[in-house]
């Protein structure tokens, strides 16, 4: 059975104390006892077991480190570019992609999008997205937690992607992702919205360097999508 996860600052030698809001989950709500095993990582690769030694209130634990060490990032490195889905539909998308492994998630706003990041919107919408990948991340066991970038234009993102390795999920693209050369070292997967990417964007992106690319028969919702696409880029990649 895989151990509960927590988010620790680092660095992971010895006797460790786990405070704040983790701490605070660790004790309050999972309820952690001394004697039990728990998992620590840092976000950025490094990760340890640790057997829990004490707990002081229902805010910190203490625990002894039992092994160490650090992941390295998968190859490709993938960023995921989401168009923003509806309200019901944006934490979604995010908790999906970071299961799948998305390393890197920006915010899109497409043309076709239905929701608005503007104004205060803007960054309640940031804050709640790396809320979810967090998430996402402890729960799916994962050492790596997503970096979420402010959102981006379209034509922010022709500037993010010249010079890189892009794909574009678009369903009425001859080319299959199953054909796709990804020996490199990192890669830009953009999602369109649910109303699909407009061909004005197909053209600025492609002119761009992005190569247009048919995920498979169906069409997916925009929430599930990075999910799909992921999987099939670890399985043909050396990703997993």
């Amino acid at each position: 059975m895989s151990l509960p996860v927590f988010l620790h600052p680092g660095p992971f030698a010895g006797e460790v104390t786990l405070a704040g809001p983790e701490g605070r989950h660790a004790v309050a709500v999972k309820r952690i006892q001394p004697g039990e095993q728990i998992m620590l990582i840092d976000g950025r690769g490094a990760f340890a077991e640790a057997t829990v030694t004490a707990t002081t209130g229902k805010t910190q634990l203490l625990a002894q480190v039992d092994r160490s060490g650090v992941e390295k990032r998968p190859r490709p490195a993938v960023t995921v570019v989401q168009a923003l889905p509806k309200a019901e539909r944006s934490e979604l998308a995010v908790d999906l992609a970071t299961q799948a492994g998305a390393d890197e998630i920006v915010p899109w706003q497409a043309q076709r999008c239905v929701a608005k990041w503007t104004g205060p919107k803007l960054a309640k919408g940031v804050a709640k997205w790396e809320t979810t990948a967090l998430a996402a991340a402890k729960q799916s066991r994962r050492t790596f937690i997503p970096i979420i970038h402010d959102p981006v234009n379209t034509a922010e993102l022709a500037q993010l992607i010249a010079g890189r390795p892009a794909l574009v999920l678009h369903e009425d693209s001859a080319v299959a992702l199953s054909t796709v050369d990804l020996d490199v070292e990192d890669l830009v997967l953009i999602i369109g919205p649910e109303g699909g990417i407009g061909p004005e964007e197909v053209a600025e992106l492609t002119a761009a360097g992005a190569q247009a690319v048919r995920l498979g028969p169906e069409v997916l919702r925009t929430a599930s999508a990075a999910m799909v696409a992921l999987s099939a880029i670890g399985v043909l990649s050396s990703r997993w």
